[in-house]
């Protein structure tokens, strides 16, 4: 059953529109997708709120959800608002989102936010265990230092568009209507350069490789998203720079395997080692040397547990464990004396040696002799 829409906003029922905006504003920021990656209660409240929204501020269908409720959109209806596409998201979608996600680029003077930027970065097991400071070298646009991101030649200054009068767009009539397009001459920019800087051709910012230096916490985990605000590409004359958003990716390592905070790696042990019981040593993630002790009777693919032996939790003083998995190794090449040796064992060997092997065929000649007779 879907949730009243003025519940939906949090608002009283003789809320007006600048209330219900107001409302809807505050709810997008905190429910947005792009602010809660890949969490689908928070998407699914967003469109919850965007559907209440839309149905609300339009006054056709308020008085309609007012009389009958939500029955008034269904069996084809008035239509209430559905998805991302519709007009209350995208009436505020830009003075909300528009500088985080890079999408309201266009300010005032004709200069328009740079684009945010990509870069993928892999490191190893150890780099994501100890953190480290990491230098990279990223082509993008920056502003030109000739005409300080003006766009104009040195010396001179853009002037107001003569064709919109600085407001970037233009209105023409055709019959009883007025329609507003964006206009010709400026492209929207509501600024004219009559003499174009030559070292960047008018765009206010060139291209130029820079080096920026990356911090890598300690038990950083793989896909991790850094964001380095302003460090984008620099926006056309003279507007703000986007930001740079690092892609990490932590490599395979040869002998762990990562689960979180915690590290698995699988050890081959001799086949006397596991019925006798023994000791080996593992170098763990940071260097150092820890001692697993193998208990008599030991069988394949047993874990150990080593605290605290794992990786760092990001930004926590908490440690994971290291869980070491043993593989009984059989022998292989005997030697003559070897195999007599074994075959010794094999014959004085009894049941409460192998009792899982045992175990296993006596039940399963059980069930079958019982089937048969089902049968």
């Amino acid at each position: 059953m879907k949730a009243d829409f003025y519940e939906t906003l949090g608002v009283q029922k003789d809320a007006d529109e600048k209330e219900l905006k107001s409302a809807f504003r505050k709810l997008a920021m905190k429910f947005h997708p792009d602010r809660n990656p890949g969490d689908d209660a928070a998407e699914h409240k967003f469109k919850e709120i965007n559907e209440a929204y839309e149905t609300l501020k339009d006054p056709q269908k308020r008085a309609a959800y007012d009389r009958f409720g939500h029955a008034a959109f269904e069996n084809g209806g008035m239509g209430g608002g559905q998805g991302f596409g519709g007009g209350g998201f995208a009436d505020i979608f830009e003075d909300i989102f528009g500088d985080m996600m890079g999408r309201s680029r266009r300010s005032s003077g004709g200069r328009e936010r740079g684009a945010d930027l990509r870069y993928n970065m892999e490191i190893s097991l150890e780099e994501a265990f100890t953190g480290k400071t990491a230098q990279i070298h990223v082509p993008a646009s920056i502003t030109c230092d000739d005409c300080s991101g003006s766009g104009a030649k040195p010396g001179t200054q853009p002037v107001t568009c003569s064709m919109c009068a600085g407001h970037g767009k233009v209105r023409a009539s055709q019959g009883f209507f007025s329609i507003e397009r964006t206009c010709p001459q400026c492209q929207g920019r509501g600024q004219t350069i009559a003499d174009p800087c030559p070292k960047c051709a008018g765009q206010g910012r060139v291209t130029e490789e820079r080096t920026l230096s990356v911090n890598i916490p300690a038990g950083i985990e793989d896909g991790t998203r850094i964001r380095l605000s302003g460090e984008g590409e620099a926006g056309l004359r003279g507007g703000p720079s986007g930001d740079l958003y690092i892609f990490l990716s932590v490599k395979p390592h040869e002998f762990f395997q990562r689960d979180g905070a915690d590290l698995f790696c699988k050890v081959p042990i001799s086949m006397t080692t596991a019925a006798l019981g023994g000791a080996f040593e593992v170098t763990t993630l940071d260097g150092s040397q820890a001692r697993v002790k193998v208990p008599e009777g030991t069988q394949n693919a047993m874990q150990f547990r080593l605290k605290g032996k794992g990786m760092p939790i990001l930004r926590q003083a908490a440690v994971g464990d290291l869980y070491i998995q043993v593989a009984i190794e059989t022998p292989q090449n005997l030697t003559k004396r070897q195999r007599e040796l074994l075959q010794e064992f094999e014959q004085i060997s009894s049941h409460e040696n192998n009792p899982q092997s045992t175990g296993f065929f006596s039940r399963m000649k059980d069930f079958f002799e019982t089937f048969g007779e089902r049968s």
